[in-house]
């Protein structure tokens, strides 16, 4: 049996979590989607656009040096509210507020993102993982391109289960299995 890269097991991680993402928000409503739970978190549009405009970012800012997709042919999936805050300290909260997102325009973004991702992994070789990356400015210190990867993958399952939750609270079935 060939032995599995690291580049191969990223792939293969993401095209899950991506696949758990998309699952849970595939029956999402949209009076579900804007629902502002009590406390300070935020509704299903704010976790799942952050989970797309931080893979989003991540990929093709931080890696790539390259403006990402919500900023260039997918600006206008945020509508009026513009992309929702990144980064330590984000107010993710007030955002969803005053953001007017619209779920199936959302969804395409993210199955650009998801794509663009799978395609960039797929031209990295074993070596770029190691590439340094100075991440100072966003209090992450020196990291290297599997930091990315990995915070990445982390926080697409983190969002899918706050948004399992989130629809749990509005009487739904939280994940697709």
């Amino acid at each position: 049996m060939p032995e599995t890269t690291a580049i191969e097991l990223y792939r293969s991680l993401l095209r899950n979590a991506h696949e758990f993402l998309e699952g849970t928000v595939a029956d999402v409503t949209p009076t579900q989607f804007a629902w502002d739970p009590p406390g300070s978190a935020f509704n299903i549009a704010a976790n799942y656009a952050h989970a797309l405009t931080s893979e989003d970012f991540g990929i093709h800012r931080l890696l790539l040096g390259k403006d990402p997709l919500a900023m260039t042919e997918w600006a206008s999936a945020f509508g009026p509210g513009g992309v929702p805050p990144l980064g330590p300290g984000s107010d993710l909260k007030t955002w969803s507020r005053r953001a007017t997102v619209d779920l199936a325009t959302l969804r395409r973004y993210g199955q650009a993102v998801h794509a663009a991702t799978d395609h960039v992994l797929a031209s990295l070789t074993s070596e770029d993982l190691d590439r340094p990356l100075d991440l100072s400015p966003l209090g992450f210190g020196q990291q290297t391109w599997l930091f990315i990867l990995t915070a990445v993958l982390a926080n697409a399952s983190l969002h899918t289960g706050e948004i399992s939750c989130l629809k749990g609270q509005q009487g739904a079935k939280g994940y697709p299995v």
